[in-house]
């Protein structure tokens, strides 16, 4: 198949029908899971926005607790803090489905503090913890232009133009070796083609060859994104709601790609007992929604768990170091960290990349088994 074809437009519109999907995704579960954030956020008032100013400390002994600034760090927000008191504003897109109304804002008009506790209300809302919410507990669905849609939209952006300037290149440096950025993204272009998507699709590799390659450069650069920006760091592939929608796209291209072969097996399986099939057809059916959840679970929670574990191996220079109050501890915490936090985030490098080519391959996996033609 010439890289060309792949390089045309088609592999643009899948990148932004997945950013939109994970949009429209991210939102809805913010509409779900906010509305428990809500009724502790009501609850805070001037003295409880101290108190979580010093959360960092726990409650006998004054040792410090790093678990609040890593469940912190890993959360979406309303802001992209680039250092403590440096912010980039976002767009802040509210519909109280309590009061039927709209809220439309910058988080900057909360005066947000270095914990993401806003100083000022605007109307009936306030930020508590880099979340724009209401003040009354009332319903909501959030549309706005969080931390990770906007490193989504950024990340599909960087995408379109270097798939924008490939097929640039390749049309007006026809039948010539490629360089430069080409030559840099060619042999990967070709990887996902000729390792990932050929030994599982077959004859059929073009017609999902561009699907597979949006998400596998979608997920590698939101995934190295997460792990060395220096605005916020966000835990974009780390969001539940990212990957659910990423694998709602391989399940819908498995569901519709599916012939007579793979629907027959699933629901007759040949060559089985009429009794056996009782038991195992419900358990196919079942099989049609573990693989893709298994493939949704795995991005999420091994990048996750990575951001965890480097936050982790950081806090030990505070837990050590009391907070500041000891600097033997806090030596003793950089030797012990540093080293180690340095050889985890090289790993993690490593698994950016292999997290996108275990999604892109499972992805290629389970359209094979749907289009497999049956064997005689």
């Amino acid at each position: 198949l010439p890289l060309r074809s792949i390089l045309k437009a088609n592999i643009v519109k899948n990148v932004l029908l997945i950013i939109l999907a994970a949009f429209l995704s991210l939102n809805t579960y913010a509409q779900h899971t906010n509305h428990e954030q809500e009724e502790e956020h009501t609850e805070h008032t001037t003295d409880s926005h101290s108190e979580t100013d010093h959360s960092n400390h726990a409650e006998e002994g004054g040792d410090y607790n790093p678990t609040p600034t890593i469940m912190h760090h890993i959360a979406d927000a309303n802001e992209v803090r680039i250092v403590r008191n440096i912010v980039l504003p976002l767009p802040v897109m509210i519909y109280n489905t309590t009061h039927n109304n709209w809220f439309f804002g910058m988080s900057s008009q909360f005066h947000p503090d270095s914990h993401g506790h806003g100083h000022e209300t605007v109307g009936n809302y306030e930020m508590v913890e880099s979340r724009v919410v209401p003040m009354d507990g009332s319903k909501y669905i959030d549309l706005s232009i969080t931390k990770n849609v906007f490193w989504m939209l950024v990340g599909a952006f960087i995408i379109f133009f270097v798939f924008r300037a490939m097929a640039k290149a390749y049309k007006n440096r026809p039948n010539q070796a490629p360089s430069g950025l080409q030559g840099f993204m060619e042999p990967l272009v070709d990887f996902v083609d000729k390792e990932i998507a050929r030994p599982f699709l077959g004859a059929k590799t073009g017609k999902y060859l561009p699907y597979l390659v949006a998400v596998f450069f979608f997920i590698w650069l939101l995934n190295i994104v997460g792990l060395i920006s220096p605005l916020g760091n966000p835990n974009i592939t780390g969001n539940i709601a990212v990957t659910a929608s990423l694998t709602v796209f391989t399940f819908l291209i498995i569901q519709f790609s599916g012939n007579k072969h793979y629907w027959g097996h699933i629901f007759n399986p040949p060559g089985v007992p009429g009794w056996v099939k009782v038991i195992l057809v419900p358990v196919e059916i079942l099989g049609i929604f573990t693989k893709p959840f298994a493939l949704m679970i795995r991005l999420f929670a091994n990048i996750t768990a990575g951001h965890i574990l480097l936050l982790s191996l950081v806090s030990l220079i505070f837990i050590f170091g009391k907070a500041g109050e000891s600097l033997g501890g806090s030596l003793v915490g950089i030797a012990i960290s540093v080293p180690f936090t340095i050889f985890i985030f090289l790993i993690e490098l490593l698994v950016a990349a292999l997290q996108a080519y275990i999604f892109t391959m499972l992805s290629a996996v389970f359209i094979g088994q749907a289009i497999e033609e049956p064997h005689h």
